[in-house]
């Protein structure tokens, strides 16, 4: 929730970040919003290892 609140439309941008970390790229997402940067990237890996598969 923290990453995905930082801006808005990071509520797509966080699914899509997910998406590719597993493996499932879904691609860029279109203007105006934003991709998540490196940093919150690697903070959602760390969440998404942590739970493991779902």
């Amino acid at each position: 929730m923290k990453i995905r609140n930082r801006r808005a439309g990071y509520a797509v941008s966080i699914v899509k970040a997910g998406a590719k970390l597993v493996g499932h790229d879904a691609g860029p997402v279109r203007a105006p919003l934003t991709d998540l940067n490196e940093e919150e990237c690697e903070q959602l890996d760390v969440l998404i290892k942590k739970l493991g598969a779902q």
